[in-house]
């Protein structure tokens, strides 16, 4: 008996230490239009942060291509649905990944990663975290990041000749999520990636729903003071009444929501969905709010 006590307090013990000592859930990162995955003064830095924070986290930023450069313009034109299709492979095919992964995207890239958590469960995503972005679309280009003019202007152009045209809709990034509530008739039909995504197409994919739904946490973080995103409430994924550009129209009062197309009530109804907001520009924060809020909070697991 006390042979057998010994024994089980050394298989308690060993498991303990293995808790005690086991790695953080490894963290995929998306980054936002004109950024890429290895950029020193951005994702470079975020991933630089998560490691100062959790000790022996694995991450991996995403490059969408064969190199940085490709990466970065293909966040302006490659067709959204292809980028996902990587995405998905990519973290199919990454060894540390097969337990599991939080998930953490940027500007388009939030969007890009919950399309991942849709459309992708495997291996599971646990926590996603949103930072500036798009859920329900854009109505407006108004600003451009860093010294993106020369893609941005580029990006104008594609967008005022046509911009649910089936050309632009081919390969334009921000075509394939532009929301116009003017015509969501035509939106609906021409969208080739935010329509589809959210689930607003008399045909329901009901596994989009059953996906998000089993997520641990849902974390959107709205910039109070976007200049880049209009309407910033799309980083809360509201957007403005049909028919109108000006008053918005809250989550809980949306059919995306009611209806729950795509998992959003089932995640709220649960204590899954969280908003936050934070003071700043688009993708402002400081490191010790970034650091409370969010890594200690969802991503110290």
């Amino acid at each position: 008996m006390k042979i057998e006590k010994l024994v089980l307090k050394g298989v308690l013990g060993a498991c303990l230490m293995l808790l005690v000592h086991a790695d953080p859930t490894p963290v995929v990162i998306w980054h936002g239009m004109g950024d890429s995955c290895c950029n020193p003064v951005s994702m470079g830095s975020i991933k630089k942060m998560l490691e100062d924070e959790l000790p022996g986290v694995y991450v991996n930023s995403l490059m969408i291509g064969n190199n940085v450069i490709a990466d970065m313009e293909n966040g302006f034109f490659k067709d959204t649905n292809t980028q996902i299709s990587m995405a998905c492979e990519q973290i199919a095919n990454d060894p540390k990944l097969q337990d599991g992964f939080n998930a953490l995207g940027f500007s388009q890239g939030g969007q890009f990663l919950r399309a991942v958590a849709q459309r992708c469960p495997s291996p599971p995503m646990r926590n996603l975290i949103t930072v500036g972005a798009q859920h329900q679309g854009v109505f407006g280009f108004p600003n451009c990041p860093g010294e993106m003019n020369y893609f941005c202007d580029i990006v104008r152009d594609l967008l005022n000749y046509g911009v649910y045209t089936d050309l632009v809709q081919s390969f334009l990034v921000q075509a394939q999520y532009w929301h116009d509530p003017l015509d969501v008739p035509l939106y609906i039909e021409k969208s080739q990636f935010i329509a589809e995504i959210n689930n607003e197409r008399p045909v329901k994919n009901a596994t989009y729903a059953a996906n998000l739904a089993k997520l641990e946490n849902f974390v959107m973080i709205k910039h109070n003071q976007d200049a880049m995103v209009e309407p910033k409430e799309s980083e809360h994924f509201e957007f403005y009444v049909p028919g109108q550009a000006d008053t918005i129209l809250p989550l809980r009062e949306s059919p995306i929501y009611v209806e729950d197309w795509i998992g959003l009530r089932a995640l709220d109804e649960s204590g899954r969905l969280h908003a936050l907001s934070v003071d700043g520009d688009h993708l402002q924060f400081s490191r010790e709010w970034f650091k409370e809020q969010i890594i200690q909070v969802y991503l110290n697991n």
